[in-house]
């Protein structure tokens, strides 16, 4: 039962995981393209040279005469301070933000949904699953698993994959998950769901590996329920259906 509750736990982590990894590699691939533009601005001005307008004791000397300037026009008014924005408005423009970015354009269709989406995926989860197959590379070394004992693992996983694609893609179609709105509930209830079958998958690595291997490569800290949500083939999910 504990361990069930850890794997639905970590199931719901890495739901959360793959999502934060898209949506981050897609933040800063904008965040640099900003960063380049501000720098390209930069190394366009004009350097500045001793004695111009903007050496310290000229720009001291404009700075006295335009606030004389600015007494004698009498006060200007100043702008209204811009709204703060709290934490609830953040969460709900992130929401709609994501919905925009995840969600159906207007008039798009599934084939277009793909060519836009799968790439971004792709180039989110490259680097998180480089790392994990490095991770279970390693932990297999200290278990001594075999290549014949690692290829079985491999032909088990291919069920598993192919269990968590269908019912990810029932949750997508039943509207449980939806890029448009928050649904805690449903999520977690996913979350239950993708848990067992992360159990399930365990079994399977029960009858490849003996005790002894299961235990050194936990203790090495790899976990196969990460690794295995890490690589579920994501980008093969379901479009979801147009925003109502």
């Amino acid at each position: 039962m504990a361990t069930t509750r850890v794997t639905s736990a970590l199931a719901a982590t890495t739901i959360v995981a793959v999502a934060s990894t898209i949506w981050l590699y897609f933040d800063n691939r904008t965040l640099r393209a900003d960063l380049q533009h501000t720098a390209a601005a930069v190394a366009a001005e004009p350097a500045v040279e001793p004695g111009s307008a903007a050496d310290p004791w000229t720009a001291a000397v404009k700075k006295e005469r335009d606030a004389r300037v600015a007494i004698s026009a009498g006060d200007v008014p100043a702008l209204p301070a811009a709204p703060k924005e709290s934490r609830l408005d953040r969460r709900a423009r992130r929401t709609m933000e994501f919905g925009e970015r995840f969600g159906r354009l207007e008039g798009e269709t599934e084939d277009e949904y793909r060519a836009r989406i799968v790439p971004l995926i792709k180039a989110g989860l490259a680097v998180p699953r480089e790392r994990a197959l490095e991770m279970r590379k390693l932990a297999e070394e200290k278990a001594k698993v075999t290549p014949a004992q690692s290829a079985q693992l491999d032909k088990a996983f291919e069920k598993v994959y192919a269990d968590v694609l269908d019912y990810t893609n029932k949750a997508i179609t039943d509207g449980q998950l939806s890029p448009y709105e928050r649904n805690v509930a449903g999520w977690l209830d996913y979350a239950g769901g993708l848990g067992g079958m992360l159990t399930d998958a365990q079994g399977q690595v029960g009858k490849v590996l003996d005790a002894g291997q299961i235990k050194a490569m936990y203790d090495s800290g790899f976990e196969w329920g990460e690794y295995l949500g890490l690589n579920a083939p994501w980008e093969r999910i379901q479009p979801p259906p147009p925003r109502k």
